[in-house]
């Protein structure tokens, strides 16, 4: 299966916290509430930061992406993919008209890569393509290591806010580096 070039980058729905608050606060040992909105928004950082480095989604949620029309399979960006909820073809006045079942293909590999091609036809397009991506379909769902890379991350990020060039513990990398996908060109 050969991808094509990808439109616009998908639009993922935002996020949910990939860790709940508690578990910062309890890693740095955190009594109160003082501080709760401050740290809720580096766990926010530190959980995007983990999407980008490993380039997964990491709590299941909806994506919309467009995909070039082409006769090919076409490899949806967004990972790992949970299920591929339909295509619609993009009108010229930004109209999506939902494709009827038999009119593409889809698949879901076992890496958890989504697949699309069109099986009548492929002209017009750009199409949109809408599915779940995510490894878990709340924080328990998400691996351990990945979990806690994002609390120390977070916890760094606290403790060492107003410093400029604090480097992140390298421990971090480590504990997300088994996860990163890489995809070749």
């Amino acid at each position: 299966m050969a991808s094509a070039p990808v439109l616009a980058a998908p639009v993922l729905a935002p996020p949910p916290a990939s860790v709940p608050l508690e578990e910062v606060k309890a890693y740095l040992r955190i009594v109160g509430s003082e501080e709760d909105a401050l740290l809720a928004g580096f766990v926010r950082s530190a959980g995007a930061a983990c999407e980008d480095f490993t380039r997964l989604a990491l709590i299941e949620r909806a994506v919309e992406e467009r995909v070039a029309a082409r006769a090919g399979w076409v490899r949806l960006a967004q990972t790992p993919v949970r299920a591929i909820l339909g295509m619609s073809l993009l009108g010229g006045d930004g109209a999506a008209t939902a494709l009827a079942a038999g009119a593409f293909s889809v698949d879901i590999d076992a890496a958890g890569d989504g697949w699309v091609r069109m099986t009548s036809g492929g002209s017009g397009g750009p199409y949109v393509v809408a599915y779940r991506a995510g490894l878990g379909a709340d924080w328990n769902g998400v691996p351990e290591a990945l979990r806690l890379g994002i609390v120390r991350l977070a916890a760094h990020f606290f403790q060492h806010r107003g410093a400029e060039g604090a480097a992140p513990p390298a421990a971090v990398t480590a504990l997300w580096l088994p996860y990163r996908r890489l995809r070749l060109s």
